[in-house]
């Protein structure tokens, strides 16, 4: 099934939906105290961080999330 629209509007709903990402994000990363998500996932696998295996599974998933937003918006630029 092909389906088309506008350019203008896959960029705003390619944009609305990484800013719902980055603002997961940033959540996330906030409620441990980090400001960059690298760190973070480096002190929740070596335990630094205890009970935060669900929150670093998640960022996990919302990072590639956001790596594949940014390159289909990239493409339609």
């Amino acid at each position: 099934m092909d389906v088309s629209m506008k350019k203008e509007v896959a960029e705003e709903l390619i944009t609305y939906k990484l800013r719902r990402i980055q603002i997961l994000i940033e959540e996330i990363l906030t409620r441990w105290n980090e400001t960059s998500a690298q760190p973070f996932l480096q002190k929740a696998k070596d335990g630094r961080h205890e009970n935060a295996e669900s929150d670093a599974i998640a960022l996990k998933q919302l990072l590639l999330e956001e790596e594949k937003l940014q390159a289909l918006l990239s493409d339609i630029k």
